[in-house]
């Protein structure tokens, strides 16, 4: 039976850091094997902020990787930008080293999209940084979406960026301060647009239940996915990993930290696990949690 959950921002797996330079044939087929088993049909293998030499060869790299091996193919059937366009802002920026943000640049996206064989399928920005409409108009023309994520827009920018083609909210109730003015803030701006398909990180800690069950009332039920953003910890258990240059602490409660510090820094989330929570949390019929976990998944980035 063909798997069938895709996740749009997968970082790593199996022990197994995408963001690694020194990334193998061997080392990314055992991520992807370890993703079937977990019953991910598909992925986004997604690039955190990092400068855009670097980001153009392990673009190249993987896509070497994809031509030499037909299951990697099968499973990444393209690339997430999570950056480095988004905010530098304290609270703002998450775990992406916030010297690397920078503004939108088609230049830079052109030779990534060469770089990946055209197979960046989305992009996360902060819309507020100057030259994003033009950008995201750029890059839907060149067939991929654009999201908004780790980003302080105001509602005159989202309007804007939504007029240039935006379609997508990153891990909405993330990537944001702690502390926020209590209505005027990046999240309830984003869970008013109805225009905008909204992600979920379903691990029960980046978004507990409760307030999960608020956000999805709050977004017309077509319009909500899931993801894991998960990172290497996923399908391989407690211990320390990387994220690029992070070095990353996982316990036996499953919660991915930077060691000594309390925010997290992506996810140990498997899809087989994010389903399971989505009907447990939410009580959603099977076949409702299999479209916002896959097909709807698919669709939403055009990809069928």
């Amino acid at each position: 039976m063909t798997a069938p959950f895709f996740d749009l921002q997968v970082n790593g797996f199996a022990g197994v850091d995408f963001q690694d330079a020194q990334l193998t044939q061997a080392a990314l087929r055992r991520a992807v094997d370890a993703l079937l088993r977990h019953r991910t049909g598909g992925i986004l293998l997604t690039l955190i902020t990092d400068r855009i030499d670097s980001l153009a060869a392990k673009l190249a790299q993987i896509e070497h990787y994809r031509a030499a091996d037909p299951v990697i193919a099968a499973m990444v059937v393209g690339y997430h930008l999570e950056g480095p366009h988004m905010s530098a802002l304290p609270g703002y920026h998450g775990a992406h080293p916030r010297e690397l943000m920078s503004e939108p640049d088609v230049a830079a996206f052109d030779r990534l999209q060469s770089a990946a064989n055209g197979r960046v399928r989305l992009v996360t920005i902060a819309p507020e940084l100057r030259g994003s409409p033009e950008y995201i108009a750029h890059v839907r023309l060149a067939g991929a979406r654009v999201a908004i994520g780790h980003s302080a827009a105001s509602d005159a920018e989202i309007d804007a960026a939504i007029a240039a083609g935006l379609t997508m909210c990153t891990h909405l109730g993330n990537g944001a301060p702690m502390e926020l003015p209590r209505h005027d803030n990046i999240i309830q701006r984003l869970l008013a647009r109805d225009e905008l398909d909204a992600v979920f990180i379903v691990d029960g800690l980046h978004v507990p239940p409760r307030v999960l069950k608020n956000f999805v009332r709050a977004k017309p039920a077509a319009k909500v996915l899931f993801t894991t953003d998960c990172m290497a910890a996923a399908g391989a258990g407690p211990g320390r990993y990387q994220i690029g240059r992070l070095e990353i602490e996982v316990g036996a409660d499953g919660v991915v930290r930077e060691p000594g510090k309390p925010n997290f820094a992506g996810s140990s989330l498997t899809m087989d696990r994010a389903a399971e929570n989505v009907a447990a949390w939410l009580g959603w019929p099977g076949h409702e949690v299999a479209a916002a976990c896959g097909s709807r998944v698919r669709a939403a980035l055009g990809l069928g």
